[in-house]
């Protein structure tokens, strides 16, 4: 047992609070007066918002990664959407994942697999994880940007503030699916990516870690969930490279670079690494 679990690290518990009133908050849902097609139709719209546009595009393979460049005021717009997922401020999340990435299934990697399912999936984020006063350093290249900073900052105060757009727009339906349902299927839907995408799948590429390629989390995050083709090519912006596995995200990206606003396209060819015999 390593690290993280038997020095018995310190619960957030404002994270603890917020993540129990989120998945409460949820079980809105199950009463009709709360339901619309119009909501179901919000909520699909802005989980691909955040989900696809915000967290995969945005988030991951643009501030993390740097496998694209565009237009800062679209930067700006996918940070935004990001920041909407409801998943902590920008530089928690983009140091978090270099941390990861660097440490891969080790004890300093904030979310490891090694250390079990429910480990690596949610309780992480509830406790105070290995490394986390080294976090600044590795978001120096984005910790002064303006707009990532207010981003950063009021992550909770763009929530209440869509909340209340959607209150307006279409009562109490478009607030419980368009805000609480959409949280809680996307929060856990990235959080299969850290978990699940770690221990069930296939492994195409023979690298030191315990990522694999899943195909149903790679439907609920547009492509996320070819992990394993990931962690082979880290800086890569394509990450489904067999015809079954289908990146959304990638598509995204491929139809901005033929308008001509994503350039430096980074694309690594999966025969370059090692494949799994």
């Amino acid at each position: 047992m390593t690290a993280a679990v038997s020095n018995s690290p310190r619960p957030r518990w404002k994270v603890i609070f917020f993540t129990v009133v989120l998945h409460l908050l949820a079980l809105l849902a199950i009463f009709p007066s709360n339901f619309s097609w119009g909501a179901i139709g919000v909520a699909l719209l802005l989980y691909w918002m955040t989900i696809g546009l915000g967290i995969s595009l945005g988030f991951h393979r643009m501030a993390t990664h740097r496998s694209l460049q565009v237009p800062k005021w679209l930067e700006y717009f996918f940070i935004l959407c990001g920041t909407l997922a409801g998943q902590g401020g920008v530089l928690g999340w983009v140091g978090y994942h270099r941390m990861h990435h660097m440490y891969t299934d080790q004890t300093q990697d904030p979310h490891s697999a090694s250390e079990g399912f429910w480990w690596s999936h949610i309780s992480w984020l509830m406790h105070e994880v290995p490394m986390q006063s080294s976090l600044p350093r590795f978001t120096q290249d984005i910790a002064n940007d303006p707009f990532y900073k207010f981003c950063h900052r009021n992550y909770i105060g763009l929530q209440v503030a869509l909340g209340v757009l959607l209150f307006l727009l279409g009562g109490m339906p478009f607030v419980v699916w368009g805000i609480f349902v959409r949280l809680f299927i996307g929060f856990h839907s990235t959080c299969f990516v850290n978990s699940a995408c770690h221990m069930f799948g296939y492994r195409t590429h023979d690298t030191d870690d315990l990522s694999t390629n899943n195909w149903w989390v790679a439907l609920l995050t547009f492509g996320e969930g070819w992990h394993n083709n990931h962690h082979a090519c880290q800086h890569s912006a394509r990450y489904g490279w067999k015809w079954w596995e289908v990146d959304m995200v990638w598509g995204t990206i491929w139809l901005l670079q033929k308008l001509g606003l994503a350039t430096k396209v980074k694309v690594s060819n999966t025969r370059q690494a090692d494949l799994v015999s």
